[in-house]
Protein backbone atom coordinates (compact mmCIF):
# COMPACT_ATOMS: atom_id res chain seq x y z
CA UNK A 1 0.00 0.00 0.00
CA UNK A 2 1.33 3.37 -0.45
CA UNK A 3 0.82 6.43 1.85
CA UNK A 4 -1.64 8.37 0.61
CA UNK A 5 0.33 10.77 2.35
CA UNK A 6 3.12 10.46 -0.48
CA UNK A 7 0.72 11.89 -3.48
CA UNK A 8 -0.05 14.70 -4.65
CA UNK A 9 -2.28 15.84 -7.47
CA UNK A 10 -0.33 18.26 -9.63
CA UNK A 11 -3.39 19.50 -11.69
CA UNK A 12 -7.20 19.32 -12.57
CA UNK A 13 -7.48 16.85 -14.62
CA UNK A 14 -9.29 14.10 -15.08
CA UNK A 15 -8.45 9.99 -15.38
CA UNK A 16 -9.34 9.44 -18.78
CA UNK A 17 -9.25 6.89 -21.42
CA UNK A 18 -6.23 6.08 -22.65
CA UNK A 19 -3.63 3.04 -24.02
CA UNK A 20 -1.64 3.43 -21.12
CA UNK A 21 -0.70 5.02 -17.64
CA UNK A 22 2.47 6.93 -18.27
CA UNK A 23 5.20 6.77 -15.32
CA UNK A 24 7.58 9.62 -15.84
CA UNK A 25 10.40 8.86 -14.52
CA UNK A 26 12.50 11.73 -13.53
CA UNK A 27 14.23 11.69 -10.31
CA UNK A 28 13.73 7.68 -8.93
CA UNK A 29 15.86 6.35 -11.83
CA UNK A 30 15.16 2.54 -10.67
CA UNK A 31 12.75 -0.77 -11.33
CA UNK A 32 13.23 -1.66 -7.30
CA UNK A 33 11.72 -0.12 -4.53
CA UNK A 34 10.19 2.70 -6.08
CA UNK A 35 6.84 3.81 -4.89
CA UNK A 36 5.79 6.44 -7.70
CA UNK A 37 6.19 3.03 -10.61
CA UNK A 38 4.22 1.15 -7.76
CA UNK A 39 1.57 3.68 -7.91
CA UNK A 40 1.48 3.95 -11.85
CA UNK A 41 1.36 0.02 -11.31
CA UNK A 42 -1.48 -0.33 -9.14
CA UNK A 43 -3.44 2.30 -11.10
CA UNK A 44 -2.67 0.95 -14.12
CA UNK A 45 -4.20 -2.50 -13.04
CA UNK A 46 -7.07 -0.65 -11.70
CA UNK A 47 -7.81 0.78 -15.40
CA UNK A 48 -6.92 -2.59 -17.01
CA UNK A 49 -4.24 -0.88 -18.83
CA UNK A 50 -0.33 -1.36 -19.23
CA UNK A 51 2.46 0.63 -17.66
CA UNK A 52 4.43 3.01 -19.81
CA UNK A 53 7.77 4.79 -18.50
CA UNK A 54 9.25 7.64 -19.73
CA UNK A 55 12.75 9.70 -19.57
CA UNK A 56 13.41 13.22 -21.06
CA UNK A 57 16.72 13.07 -21.70
CA UNK A 58 17.91 16.83 -21.72
CA UNK A 59 21.47 18.40 -22.13
CA UNK A 60 20.36 21.38 -20.72
CA UNK A 61 19.83 20.09 -16.99
CA UNK A 62 21.97 22.93 -14.83
CA UNK A 63 25.53 22.33 -14.33
CA UNK A 64 25.71 18.50 -15.36
CA UNK A 65 28.59 17.37 -17.30
CA UNK A 66 29.55 14.42 -19.05
CA UNK A 67 30.34 13.12 -16.39
CA UNK A 68 27.25 13.23 -14.90
CA UNK A 69 25.33 11.92 -18.10
CA UNK A 70 27.66 8.58 -18.04
CA UNK A 71 26.68 7.70 -15.13
CA UNK A 72 23.38 8.42 -15.00
CA UNK A 73 23.17 6.75 -18.63
CA UNK A 74 25.10 3.77 -17.10
CA UNK A 75 21.76 3.53 -14.67
CA UNK A 76 19.15 4.10 -16.94
CA UNK A 77 20.32 1.26 -18.99
CA UNK A 78 19.95 -1.09 -16.24
CA UNK A 79 16.75 0.35 -15.43
CA UNK A 80 15.67 -0.43 -18.67
CA UNK A 81 16.36 -3.70 -18.61
CA UNK A 82 15.01 -4.34 -15.22
CA UNK A 83 11.66 -2.86 -16.21
CA UNK A 84 11.44 -5.11 -19.18
CA UNK A 85 11.76 -8.00 -16.72
CA UNK A 86 8.94 -6.91 -15.41
CA UNK A 87 7.19 -6.59 -18.79
CA UNK A 88 6.95 -2.91 -18.88
CA UNK A 89 8.51 -0.63 -21.54
CA UNK A 90 11.07 1.85 -20.90
CA UNK A 91 11.47 4.79 -23.37
CA UNK A 92 14.17 7.70 -23.35
CA UNK A 93 13.38 10.33 -25.58
CA UNK A 94 16.33 12.76 -26.26
CA UNK A 95 14.62 15.63 -25.32
CA UNK A 96 13.62 18.08 -22.82
CA UNK A 97 10.63 16.54 -20.25
CA UNK A 98 8.74 19.21 -21.30
CA UNK A 99 8.26 18.35 -24.70
CA UNK A 100 8.62 14.79 -24.50
CA UNK A 101 6.24 14.13 -21.52
CA UNK A 102 3.38 15.97 -22.95
CA UNK A 103 3.68 14.06 -26.20
CA UNK A 104 3.58 10.58 -24.73
CA UNK A 105 0.83 11.81 -22.19
CA UNK A 106 -1.44 12.38 -25.35
CA UNK A 107 -2.61 8.81 -25.20
CA UNK A 108 -1.97 8.55 -21.49
CA UNK A 109 -4.95 7.76 -19.05
CA UNK A 110 -3.11 9.91 -16.72
CA UNK A 111 0.97 10.80 -15.50
CA UNK A 112 2.55 9.59 -12.29
CA UNK A 113 5.89 11.46 -11.84
CA UNK A 114 8.64 11.34 -8.78
CA UNK A 115 8.84 13.98 -6.91
CA UNK A 116 11.90 16.15 -7.21
CA UNK A 117 12.89 19.51 -5.20
CA UNK A 118 15.15 21.15 -6.94
CA UNK A 119 14.17 24.59 -8.48
CA UNK A 120 14.71 22.72 -12.16
CA UNK A 121 12.68 20.02 -11.32
CA UNK A 122 9.75 21.58 -9.77
CA UNK A 123 9.17 24.11 -12.55
CA UNK A 124 9.28 20.90 -14.62
CA UNK A 125 6.29 19.27 -13.32
CA UNK A 126 4.29 22.57 -13.00
CA UNK A 127 4.67 23.12 -16.88
CA UNK A 128 3.80 19.52 -17.61
CA UNK A 129 0.86 19.30 -15.04
CA UNK A 130 -0.60 22.46 -16.99
CA UNK A 131 0.27 21.06 -20.50
CA UNK A 132 -1.41 17.98 -20.38
CA UNK A 133 -5.27 17.25 -20.67
CA UNK A 134 -5.19 14.25 -18.01
CA UNK A 135 -4.44 13.62 -14.24
CA UNK A 136 -1.63 13.37 -13.06
CA UNK A 137 0.20 12.72 -9.73
CA UNK A 138 3.79 13.17 -8.04
CA UNK A 139 4.94 10.62 -5.76
CA UNK A 140 7.62 10.81 -2.95
CA UNK A 141 10.44 7.62 -3.29
CA UNK A 142 13.59 9.13 -2.60
CA UNK A 143 12.80 10.10 1.28
CA UNK A 144 11.85 8.08 3.62
CA UNK A 145 9.31 10.28 5.04
CA UNK A 146 7.68 12.83 2.79
CA UNK A 147 9.35 16.44 2.82
CA UNK A 148 5.71 17.65 4.50
CA UNK A 149 5.51 15.12 6.82
CA UNK A 150 8.54 15.19 7.99
CA UNK A 151 8.27 19.24 9.02
CA UNK A 152 5.64 22.03 8.24
CA UNK A 153 8.48 24.86 7.85
CA UNK A 154 12.20 25.08 7.44
CA UNK A 155 14.11 23.47 10.56
CA UNK A 156 17.50 25.35 11.82
CA UNK A 157 18.87 22.50 13.04
CA UNK A 158 19.40 18.49 13.36
CA UNK A 159 18.67 18.98 17.12
CA UNK A 160 14.83 20.74 15.95
CA UNK A 161 14.25 18.39 12.55
CA UNK A 162 15.23 14.66 14.55
CA UNK A 163 12.33 14.40 17.01
CA UNK A 164 10.02 15.82 14.26
CA UNK A 165 10.94 12.89 11.64
CA UNK A 166 11.68 10.27 14.31
CA UNK A 167 7.97 10.28 15.27
CA UNK A 168 7.30 9.24 11.18
CA UNK A 169 9.56 6.41 11.30
CA UNK A 170 7.11 3.64 12.33
CA UNK A 171 4.43 4.57 9.46
CA UNK A 172 6.89 5.41 6.93
CA UNK A 173 10.03 2.73 7.60
CA UNK A 174 8.35 -0.05 6.07
CA UNK A 175 8.98 -2.80 3.06
CA UNK A 176 7.11 -1.53 -0.23
CA UNK A 177 6.26 -4.92 -2.27
CA UNK A 178 6.31 -4.70 -5.89
CA UNK A 179 3.47 -5.46 -8.09
CA UNK A 180 2.99 -7.12 -10.90
CA UNK A 181 1.27 -4.95 -14.07
CA UNK A 182 -1.48 -7.11 -15.40
CA UNK A 183 -0.76 -5.78 -18.70
CA UNK A 184 2.17 -5.98 -20.65
CA UNK A 185 3.33 -2.92 -22.89
CA UNK A 186 6.64 -4.71 -24.23
CA UNK A 187 4.61 -4.64 -27.38
CA UNK A 188 3.67 -1.12 -27.55
CA UNK A 189 5.79 0.63 -30.30
CA UNK A 190 6.74 4.15 -28.87
CA UNK A 191 9.89 5.95 -30.38
CA UNK A 192 13.10 5.88 -27.44
CA UNK A 193 16.91 6.13 -27.55
CA UNK A 194 19.09 2.52 -28.06
CA UNK A 195 21.11 2.75 -24.53
CA UNK A 196 23.67 0.43 -25.52
CA UNK A 197 26.00 3.12 -26.66
CA UNK A 198 26.30 4.96 -23.79
CA UNK A 199 29.34 7.29 -25.03
CA UNK A 200 27.71 7.64 -28.13
CA UNK A 201 24.37 8.98 -26.49
CA UNK A 202 26.67 11.85 -24.48
CA UNK A 203 28.37 12.85 -27.52
CA UNK A 204 25.09 13.68 -29.49
CA UNK A 205 24.09 15.67 -26.81
CA UNK A 206 26.72 17.50 -27.06
CA UNK A 207 27.22 18.36 -23.25
CA UNK A 208 30.28 20.19 -21.05
CA UNK A 209 32.83 17.30 -21.76
CA UNK A 210 35.58 18.93 -20.05
CA UNK A 211 35.04 17.18 -17.30
CA UNK A 212 34.80 13.40 -18.53
CA UNK A 213 33.83 10.14 -16.44
CA UNK A 214 35.33 8.44 -13.65
CA UNK A 215 36.55 5.14 -13.62
CA UNK A 216 36.04 4.33 -9.93
CA UNK A 217 32.29 4.83 -10.05
CA UNK A 218 29.70 2.70 -12.35
CA UNK A 219 26.30 3.65 -12.67
CA UNK A 220 23.01 1.74 -12.35
CA UNK A 221 21.41 0.19 -9.41
CA UNK A 222 23.35 -3.77 -9.09
CA UNK A 223 26.38 -1.89 -9.09
CA UNK A 224 24.56 0.56 -5.74
CA UNK A 225 23.51 -2.81 -4.27
CA UNK A 226 27.21 -4.17 -4.61
CA UNK A 227 28.47 -1.02 -2.71
CA UNK A 228 25.12 -1.64 0.16
CA UNK A 229 26.54 -5.27 0.68
CA UNK A 230 30.31 -4.39 0.71
CA UNK A 231 29.42 -1.68 3.39
CA UNK A 232 27.18 -3.76 5.80
CA UNK A 233 29.62 -6.87 5.74
CA UNK A 234 32.99 -4.90 5.71
CA UNK A 235 32.41 -1.63 7.06
CA UNK A 236 29.27 -0.88 9.37
CA UNK A 237 30.58 -2.02 12.42
CA UNK A 238 33.66 0.53 12.74
CA UNK A 239 31.86 3.22 11.20
CA UNK A 240 30.45 5.20 13.80
CA UNK A 241 34.63 5.38 14.60
CA UNK A 242 36.11 5.38 11.71
CA UNK A 243 33.94 7.36 9.15
CA UNK A 244 35.69 10.56 9.71
CA UNK A 245 39.07 9.11 9.06
CA UNK A 246 39.94 10.40 5.54
CA UNK A 247 43.00 8.09 5.07
CA UNK A 248 40.77 4.65 5.55
CA UNK A 249 37.67 3.75 2.94
CA UNK A 250 35.10 3.28 5.88
CA UNK A 251 32.27 5.35 3.91
CA UNK A 252 29.20 3.63 2.15
CA UNK A 253 29.64 5.24 -0.85
CA UNK A 254 26.09 5.32 -1.90
CA UNK A 255 25.76 9.34 -1.96
CA UNK A 256 26.14 9.39 -6.05
CA UNK A 257 23.58 6.31 -6.11
CA UNK A 258 20.78 8.44 -4.13
CA UNK A 259 21.64 11.72 -5.96
CA UNK A 260 20.28 9.98 -9.29
CA UNK A 261 18.09 7.69 -7.13
CA UNK A 262 19.21 4.56 -8.65
CA UNK A 263 18.78 3.12 -4.86
CA UNK A 264 16.20 3.88 -2.70
CA UNK A 265 16.86 4.69 0.80
CA UNK A 266 14.16 3.12 2.40
CA UNK A 267 16.19 -0.25 0.94
CA UNK A 268 19.26 1.12 2.77
CA UNK A 269 17.86 2.04 5.81
CA UNK A 270 15.69 -1.35 5.64
CA UNK A 271 18.93 -3.29 5.07
CA UNK A 272 21.25 -1.70 7.64
CA UNK A 273 18.50 -2.02 10.61
CA UNK A 274 18.49 -5.94 9.72
CA UNK A 275 22.51 -5.91 9.95
CA UNK A 276 24.81 -6.41 12.95
CA UNK A 277 27.01 -3.79 13.42
CA UNK A 278 28.05 -1.15 16.12
CA UNK A 279 27.71 1.28 13.34
CA UNK A 280 23.80 1.43 12.20
CA UNK A 281 22.65 3.92 14.44
CA UNK A 282 25.25 6.63 13.37
CA UNK A 283 24.41 5.40 9.47
CA UNK A 284 20.88 5.97 9.77
CA UNK A 285 21.48 9.31 11.78
CA UNK A 286 22.98 10.12 8.53
CA UNK A 287 20.99 8.58 6.16
CA UNK A 288 17.46 9.50 7.46
CA UNK A 289 18.13 12.80 9.71
CA UNK A 290 20.69 14.48 8.15
CA UNK A 291 19.87 13.64 4.54
CA UNK A 292 15.87 14.39 4.71
CA UNK A 293 17.32 17.86 7.00
CA UNK A 294 19.07 19.01 3.49
CA UNK A 295 15.68 18.04 1.68
CA UNK A 296 13.37 20.25 4.54
CA UNK A 297 16.34 23.32 3.33
CA UNK A 298 15.87 23.42 -0.15
CA UNK A 299 12.06 22.75 0.05
CA UNK A 300 11.02 25.62 2.52
CA UNK A 301 13.80 27.77 1.21
CA UNK A 302 14.39 29.05 -1.92
CA UNK A 303 17.52 30.75 -1.76
CA UNK A 304 19.40 27.53 -1.25
CA UNK A 305 21.51 28.11 -4.01
CA UNK A 306 23.27 31.02 -2.91
CA UNK A 307 24.41 32.78 -0.18
CA UNK A 308 21.43 34.28 1.12
CA UNK A 309 20.43 31.04 2.18
CA UNK A 310 22.41 30.95 5.21
CA UNK A 311 20.21 31.94 8.90
CA UNK A 312 20.33 35.60 9.90
CA UNK A 313 23.29 35.26 12.31
CA UNK A 314 25.83 33.94 10.00
CA UNK A 315 25.27 36.57 7.22
CA UNK A 316 25.78 39.16 9.46
CA UNK A 317 28.65 37.86 11.44
CA UNK A 318 30.52 36.84 7.96
CA UNK A 319 29.63 40.35 6.14
CA UNK A 320 30.55 41.66 9.27
CA UNK A 321 34.39 40.28 8.93
CA UNK A 322 33.90 40.54 5.52
CA UNK A 323 36.87 42.72 5.02
CA UNK A 324 39.64 41.08 7.54
CA UNK A 325 42.77 40.79 6.11
CA UNK A 326 43.46 37.09 4.59
CA UNK A 327 46.59 35.75 4.63
CA UNK A 328 46.01 33.97 1.87
CA UNK A 329 43.84 34.89 -0.91
CA UNK A 330 42.81 32.38 -4.24
CA UNK A 331 41.06 32.75 -7.64
CA UNK A 332 38.38 30.27 -8.44
CA UNK A 333 40.93 29.05 -11.11
CA UNK A 334 43.54 28.16 -8.59
CA UNK A 335 41.17 26.73 -6.40
CA UNK A 336 39.80 24.82 -9.12
CA UNK A 337 43.32 23.56 -10.15
CA UNK A 338 44.49 22.66 -6.69
CA UNK A 339 47.24 25.17 -6.50
CA UNK A 340 47.18 26.49 -2.80
CA UNK A 341 49.93 26.04 -0.18
CA UNK A 342 47.82 23.66 1.36
CA UNK A 343 48.88 19.62 0.95
CA UNK A 344 45.15 18.41 2.57
CA UNK A 345 43.02 21.12 0.57
CA UNK A 346 44.82 19.93 -2.29
CA UNK A 347 44.27 16.35 -2.12
CA UNK A 348 40.81 16.70 -1.39
CA UNK A 349 40.04 19.26 -4.66
CA UNK A 350 42.10 16.54 -6.44
CA UNK A 351 39.90 13.23 -5.42
CA UNK A 352 37.17 15.89 -5.99
CA UNK A 353 37.90 15.75 -9.84
CA UNK A 354 40.04 12.45 -10.41
CA UNK A 355 36.68 10.38 -8.48
CA UNK A 356 33.61 12.69 -8.57
CA UNK A 357 33.40 12.22 -4.78
CA UNK A 358 35.13 13.96 -2.24
CA UNK A 359 35.22 11.74 1.27
CA UNK A 360 32.70 13.17 3.77
CA UNK A 361 34.84 14.95 6.57
CA UNK A 362 37.67 16.52 4.02
CA UNK A 363 34.93 17.99 2.03
CA UNK A 364 33.61 20.22 5.35
CA UNK A 365 37.66 21.10 5.38
CA UNK A 366 37.65 21.73 2.09
CA UNK A 367 34.64 24.44 2.54
CA UNK A 368 35.90 25.92 5.04
CA UNK A 369 39.19 27.07 3.63
CA UNK A 370 37.61 28.42 0.92
CA UNK A 371 35.32 30.34 2.80
CA UNK A 372 39.03 31.53 4.33
CA UNK A 373 40.56 31.83 1.14
CA UNK A 374 38.65 33.62 -0.99
CA UNK A 375 37.94 37.51 -1.31
CA UNK A 376 34.34 37.58 0.38
CA UNK A 377 31.91 35.13 2.15
CA UNK A 378 29.88 35.33 -0.81
CA UNK A 379 32.39 34.46 -3.41
CA UNK A 380 33.56 32.09 -1.20
CA UNK A 381 29.77 30.16 -1.35
CA UNK A 382 29.93 30.53 -5.11
CA UNK A 383 32.95 29.05 -6.33
CA UNK A 384 32.70 25.87 -3.77
CA UNK A 385 29.14 25.65 -5.01
CA UNK A 386 30.37 25.98 -8.57
CA UNK A 387 33.35 23.41 -7.77
CA UNK A 388 31.23 20.64 -5.77
CA UNK A 389 28.48 20.84 -8.40
CA UNK A 390 30.60 20.68 -11.56
CA UNK A 391 33.12 18.14 -10.06
CA UNK A 392 31.23 15.79 -7.25
CA UNK A 393 28.62 12.83 -8.75
CA UNK A 394 26.44 13.87 -5.48
CA UNK A 395 26.72 17.48 -6.43
CA UNK A 396 23.55 19.29 -7.58
CA UNK A 397 21.95 17.66 -4.86
CA UNK A 398 19.91 18.74 -1.58
CA UNK A 399 22.74 17.04 0.41
CA UNK A 400 25.81 19.45 -1.46
CA UNK A 401 23.75 22.70 -1.15
CA UNK A 402 23.25 21.90 2.46
CA UNK A 403 26.81 20.85 2.91
CA UNK A 404 28.36 23.49 1.24
CA UNK A 405 25.65 25.49 3.34
CA UNK A 406 27.00 24.38 6.59
CA UNK A 407 30.43 25.28 5.72
CA UNK A 408 28.71 28.68 6.41
CA UNK A 409 26.83 28.12 9.11
CA UNK A 410 23.70 26.78 7.93
CA UNK A 411 22.23 23.95 10.57
CA UNK A 412 25.10 24.64 12.80
CA UNK A 413 25.58 27.29 16.01
CA UNK A 414 27.34 30.77 16.84
CA UNK A 415 30.98 29.59 17.91
CA UNK A 416 33.57 31.82 19.22
CA UNK A 417 34.50 34.73 17.43
CA UNK A 418 37.62 34.84 15.40
CA UNK A 419 38.89 36.69 12.11
CA UNK A 420 37.36 36.40 8.62
CA UNK A 421 35.00 33.48 10.13
CA UNK A 422 33.19 35.30 12.88
CA UNK A 423 31.09 33.10 15.10
CA UNK A 424 31.09 30.62 11.96
CA UNK A 425 32.64 26.91 12.94
CA UNK A 426 36.78 26.96 12.52
CA UNK A 427 38.48 23.89 10.75
CA UNK A 428 42.30 23.90 10.22
CA UNK A 429 45.07 21.14 9.72
CA UNK A 430 45.26 20.82 13.18
CA UNK A 431 41.84 19.79 13.75
CA UNK A 432 42.79 17.22 11.12
CA UNK A 433 45.63 15.87 12.72
CA UNK A 434 43.57 15.09 16.02
CA UNK A 435 41.51 13.07 13.98
CA UNK A 436 43.20 11.07 11.67
CA UNK A 437 46.52 10.88 9.78
CA UNK A 438 46.10 13.46 6.85
CA UNK A 439 49.31 12.65 5.45
CA UNK A 440 48.55 8.96 4.45
CA UNK A 441 45.35 10.57 3.47
CA UNK A 442 47.30 12.76 0.98
CA UNK A 443 49.05 9.16 0.00
CA UNK A 444 46.18 7.90 -0.57
CA UNK A 445 44.97 10.20 -3.23
CA UNK A 446 48.31 10.02 -5.15
CA UNK A 447 48.20 6.56 -5.35
CA UNK A 448 44.91 7.38 -6.89
CA UNK A 449 46.54 9.39 -9.19
CA UNK A 450 48.95 7.12 -10.11
CA UNK A 451 46.46 4.78 -11.29
CA UNK A 452 47.13 2.68 -7.79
Amino acid sequence: MIHRERVKRLNRQSIRDGRYVLYWMQAAQRAECNHALEYAIDQGNRLGKPIVVAFGLTADFPEANARHYHFMLEGLREAQQDLRERGIRMVVQSESPTRCIPSLAGEACCVVVDAGHLKVQRQWRAEVGQAIECAMEEVETNLIVPVDEAADKENFSAGTFRPRICRKLDLYLVELKPRGAVRDSLGLRLDGLDLRDVGRIVEDLKVDGSVGRVAGFCGGAGEAKRRLEDFLANKLDAYSTERNDSSVDAQSNLSPYLHFGQISPLHVALQVKRASGKGKDAFLEELIVRRELSYNFIHCNRQYDNFDCLPPWAMRTLNFHGRDKREHVYSQEQLEAARTHDPYWNAAQREMVLTGKTHGYMRMYWGKKILEWARTPREAFRIALYLNNRYELDGRDPNGFAGVAWCFGKHDRAWAERPVFGKVRYMNASGLRRKFDPDAYVKRVERLEAGG
